[in-house]
């Protein structure tokens, strides 16, 4: 702000250049319904303030309408002001303090701020006064040569002098008790007026709890929800919902990312049944996308294709099926080769949980490298960290995992021939080969 955006700073301008012109017209004539032949000096301290540095001063008087009272008080009386500089009312001033003052509803707030800054009396830096009653009744507090007035320090004194004033430049403003609460008043009615009413409380279905807000939380850290509550209640209640861009938490990009690591399962090679499962047979992709967007981390035991084909139309066809035994082949940790062999050579088994409750995958050491499940359903680590991106990490095996009592389940029975007693085992492999055409339609 400059003196240019004071209204009737030009006109003094102008005022001033006919002065030095014409020394004779040395007063300005101001009509006044209370005082119509009052006049004030052209050499006034109101004129010395509205042409100083004092701008932002100079302008909330003029906008709290208060020049016509203080050229009433300059024709009796002699004043002091003490001046806030400009970084005082500009940028030290708190933003809404600002505005209160500038709404026209706390005119009268503004003009009592303003008149606390003047005394009618003319007080200089060698004064011995200590307490000085201000225009609007306030008492000011000076110290020894004028060096601090209540909590402001004056730092720069008779910065203006005239016959009928003096201004003190102070580097604060200087805040009555009764503006302050006026102020705070106001700011407590906004607040209460401001508060929404609540809805009712909502439950919610994957926990059976009611909704609470979550706590804030810091991007990239893990969500305090467990996984399994996070889950999909699942293909009979309700689809898995599509991930937004970047999650609701706004961590991760988790359907960019689950895209990438099939997307890598494919140009890999040997195991597109995986994929096709993935993508075509559920809807694990778009599931897994949001679970990485809101924060979770997920280790994929990924069969090849060879594993899958022994997989029958039995296993596959049931309700619910893919999903369930893809979910014992997810982890919600993120490990790697290193990381599960390192654990296993540590503490011979270790188990991990699975997205598949209660089940649990049991790791092992096994000709140095990591094996998983039990006996003849076991799969070896087979190709070490396919896809490895810190949120998902994607592990090859050799095989189709079960939890142990379903593989027990899976065995068939010796069945007696003529002549000869012997073990079929019955396999109906998969019929079809991997849908190419879902899948590019995916990767589109």
């Amino acid at each position: 702000m400059d003196r240019h955006s004071i209204p009737g700073v030009s006109n003094l301008c102008i005022f001033l250049f006919l002065v030095s012109l014409f020394p004779q017209a040395l007063t300005l004539r101001v009509s006044s319904p209370s005082s119509p032949t009052g006049q004030i000096n052209s050499n006034s301290i109101l004129v010395a303030l509205l042409d100083s540095h004092y701008t932002e001063l100079a302008e909330l008087v003029e906008k709290a309408m208060l020049l016509q009272k203080l050229e009433d008080t300059v024709a009796t009386h002699n004043i002091t002001i003490f001046a806030p500089t400009n970084e005082a009312l500009y940028r030290n001033l708190d933003p809404d303090f600002k505005r209160f003052l500038l709404q026209p509803a706390n005119l009268h707030s503004l003009q009592t701020l303003l008149l606390s800054h003047i005394t009618p009396a003319l007080i200089g830096s060698q004064t011995l006064t200590r307490h000085v009653t201000t225009l609007s009744d306030h008492n000011l507090k000076l110290s020894e040569n004028l060096t601090t007035v209540d909590q402001a320090r004056v730092t720069h004194p008779n910065v203006v002098t005239r016959p009928d004033g003096v201004i003190h430049g102070i580097d604060r403003l200087l805040l009555p008790r009764s503006v302050e609460d006026d102020f705070n008043r106001r700011r407590s009615l906004r607040s209460i007026s401001a508060v929404k009413p609540e809805p009712a409380p909502e439950v919610d279905p994957r926990t059976h709890r009611l909704k609470k807000p979550p706590p804030p939380a810091k991007p990239g850290s893990l969500p305090e929800l467990p996984i399994y509550d996070a889950m999909a209640p699942g293909p009979s209640l309700a689809p898995a919902p599509a991930p937004g861009p970047g999650g609701p938490h706004h961590h991760f990009n988790g359907e960019r990312q689950v895209k990438d690591f099939i997307h890598t399962l494919l140009h890999y090679g040997g195991y597109n049944e995986m994929a096709d499962i993935l993508v075509n047979l559920t809807s694990l992709d778009v599931e897994m996308g949001r679970l990485v967007s809101e924060g979770y981390v997920l280790t994929v035991l990924a069969p090849n294709d060879e594993a899958m084909a022994k997989l029958t139309t039995e296993q596959l066809s049931e309700p619910g099926a893919p999903e369930q035994i893809m979910y014992y082949h997810i982890i919600p940790e993120y490990q790697t080769e290193e990381s599960m062999y390192n654990a296993v050579r540590r503490f011979g088994k270790v188990r991990y949980d699975t997205l598949r409750l209660p089940h649990k995958v049991v790791a092992q050491e096994a000709d140095g490298s990591v094996k998983f499940g039990h006996g003849d359903g076991s799969a070896y680590l087979f190709d070490p960290d396919i896809y490895t991106d810190g949120r998902i990490s994607v592990q090859g095996i050799d095989g189709v995992l079960f939890p142990a009592a379903e593989e027990d389940a899976e065995r068939v029975r010796p069945v007696t021939q003529t002549g000869q007693n012997a073990t079929k085992l019955v396999v109906k492999h998969r019929r079809g080969t991997l849908l190419l055409l879902p899948l590019l339609f995916f990767f589109g």
